[in-house]
């Protein structure tokens, strides 16, 4: 079984993890702290990282990044008692497999764990092959628009960028798009940029000799080659350094690649499809993403609309995905409350179709019956809907009360909820920050 790290402050809480896990087979390995999880990291090598968000002296960001240092693909699941779906999705752009919320659910941590174990053991380009199977074509204007694009660029040989917010579908495009050019029966390699340490990513692009760097034991072939003939799919292409935008280009323009380490150059056939969740063009206009290789990549432009500006196709994708979760769980799902069907319809998706899947699948493990209640339902939804909404009109007190409670939890989001650097921030002292986050209910 898996040897896992588990970073948690809670003490209590982790030792119940402790106990669950040991139960399931694995082995555990606790830290309290962020300081404490990184040493542990240096001194030891981990299958799984299960990690707080929030812990006294960080984040469980930190713990991830670091990992992915010294192992790429090592599957991280985020755990918190923030009921905040946003943090889900930067979590998830970070790198983590996926996130629980607290008090955690034994049958849901123990199905993502065995997900994420499973994952790890596939090679990545089965993992993201995987991924595409996720995503279902819509019957709205935008789904059709979508599909028209990918029937009229997919027999050329351009290159293409593919934008959209994370887990809108990108790579399913980008298959697509490959699954009708003349290039279908070559490979369709997958690589996920923002995975990629600095160090690694030329060699895993181009490939390596023996010797060219410390740790390369043996010659390695570089992913261009593996899709030599094929597609290179190249998801957050916006993550790659500075230092490798150059080589790509001269890769894409030129046809041929150069391993670290050898004097040999090597021809390769790719089409490149890139995909990003932001504008390149901000990148380009901040210095951080080359203007030229952004026009080079820029040949036809391809935008996968949000869920929430899709909400013709919610029913589709949600039966789709309860069919597949049934199939999987052995469950026996049919409907949906009138509750669970109104939190669905109004809730504005901000993992988009990645987090639909997920919310489903979560919903079915917990559901014994035909129909889906609203227990299923993880909290941070229900809570999001149940927000206050900010106070309009004239109201000048509400109005300036409301700005001052964003302001205070904004700050102390940004200096992880230490509460004396955010009094000093906000220009108050303990006291007063103390009363005010009383008389907001800030956690």
């Amino acid at each position: 079984m898996a040897n896992i790290l588990l970073v948690e402050d809670d003490t209590t809480f982790s030792l119940i993890l402790e106990n669950f896990l040991k139960k399931k087979g694995h082995t555990v390995q606790i830290c309290h702290t962020l300081k404490t999880g990184l040493k542990s990291l240096e001194q030891n090598t981990y299958d799984l990282l299960l990690l707080d968000y929030r812990l006294p002296d960080g984040n469980g960001l930190e713990v991830m990044s670091t990992a992915r240092e010294k192992t790429p693909n090592i599957p991280s699941i985020i755990m918190t008692s923030f009921h905040d779906v946003r943090t889900a999705v930067r979590a998830i752009r970070s790198g983590a497999y996926d996130f629980i919320t607290k008090p955690v659910n034994p049958d849901e941590l123990e199905m993502v764990l065995n997900e994420a174990l499973n994952r790890k053991q596939s090679a990545p380009e089965i993992q993201k092959k995987a991924e595409v199977s996720t995503f279902i074509q819509g019957s709205s204007l935008e789904s059709k628009k979508l599909q028209n694009y990918i029937e009229l660029v997919g027999p050329t040989d351009m290159s293409v960028i593919i934008q959209g917010e994370s887990g809108t579908g990108k790579e399913y495009v980008a298959n697509s798009i490959h699954k009708a050019s003349k290039r279908a029966e070559r490979p369709f390699v997958a690589i996920d940029c923002g995975s990629l340490s600095r160090e690694l990513s030329a060699s895993e692009l181009f490939g390596h000799v023996k010797g060219a760097f410390t740790g390369a034991l043996l010659d390695k072939k570089g992913q261009f080659e593996a899709a030599d003939g094929g597609t290179l799919f190249l998801d957050e292409i916006g993550n790659l350094s500075y230092e490798v935008q150059i080589q790509l280009l001269r890769a894409i323009q030129e046809r041929v690649i150069q391993p670290i380490g050898s004097n040999k150059q090597i021809k390769v056939d790719v089409r490149i499809i890139a995909a990003t969740n932001d504008d390149l063009l901000n990148s380009v206009s901040r210095g951080e993403f080359r203007e030229d290789l952004y026009h080079r990549l820029n040949e036809f432009k391809i935008h996968v609309p949000a869920l929430r500006n899709r909400e013709h196709d919610l029913q589709v994708f949600l039966y789709h995905f309860i069919n597949l979760a049934n199939a999987e769980l052995d469950r026996n799902v049919k409907t949906l409350s009138t509750e669970v069907a109104t939190i669905f319809q109004t809730y504005d998706w901000p993992g988009n179709l990645r987090e639909l899947k997920n919310v489903i699948k979560r919903m079915v493990l917990l559901t014994r019956g035909e129909e889906a209640g609203i227990e299923s339902l993880p909290d941070e939804m229900i809570a999001s809907l149940n927000q206050v909404p900010k106070p309009s009109g004239t109201d000048l007190k509400a109005l300036n009360e409301a700005n001052e409670k964003e302001l205070i939890k904004e700050t102390l989001r940004k200096v992880r909820y230490n509460k004396t650097q955010a009094a000093k921030l906000l220009n108050i002292d303990r006291t007063t920050l103390y009363n005010k986050m009383e008389k907001y209910q800030i956690e």
